[in-house]
């Protein structure tokens, strides 16, 4: 059951607790994902005005006028890409990511992609969840080369998720 709040369109003031919530939810990652992967900040603010400024759209889930919880949008050529899903620790699995994650994929019709580590096994459990499917080898590595701009390293450490 999710934490009573509503879900919107994040704006330019919501900058600050997108980082926010971004840096706490991404304490999940030290020590799970390869050492040479993880910096401190996890994002830094020019990482994150660079990730808005090619297309990022972010909804958030607001609850007593605080943002909660983030999830990115990004069309890239024939897909749609969820970026940068993160949600308080505070309020953690109490439905707030599952909501995000419907109201996103119910904006698009274009196939859904997802990246995110592959030693974060409750990120890839979510998403299996919610109905994607793991891709792994070649396709992985080919849809991560096509539709995202990373480095070699995180193509090796990570995984992609399709919904169809």
């Amino acid at each position: 059951m999710a934490v009573a709040g509503q879900i919107r369109p994040c704006t330019p003031a919501d900058f600050d607790a997108i980082h926010r919530i971004v840096n706490d939810a991404a304490q999940s990652y030290r020590g799970v994902i390869p050492a040479d992967c993880w910096h401190e900040p996890y994002m830094s603010r020019d990482d994150l005005a660079t990730e808005i400024g090619a297309g990022v759209v972010f909804a958030g889930y607001e609850r007593a006028g605080a943002l909660i919880g983030v999830m990115g949008s990004q069309n890239v050529k024939d897909v749609t890409l969820i970026r940068h899903a993160y949600v308080s620790t505070s309020v953690r699995r109490s439905g707030i990511g599952a909501a995000l994650l419907a109201h996103l994929r119910s904006g698009t019709k274009r196939p859904v992609l997802i990246g995110t580590w592959a030693a974060a096994q409750w990120a890839v459990d979510f998403y299996v969840k919610h109905g994607f499917r793991v891709v792994t080898g070649a396709e992985k590595d080919r849809l991560l080369k096509i539709y995202w701009t990373v480095p070699e390293r995180q193509i090796e450490t990570s995984v992609v998720l399709a919904d169809r």
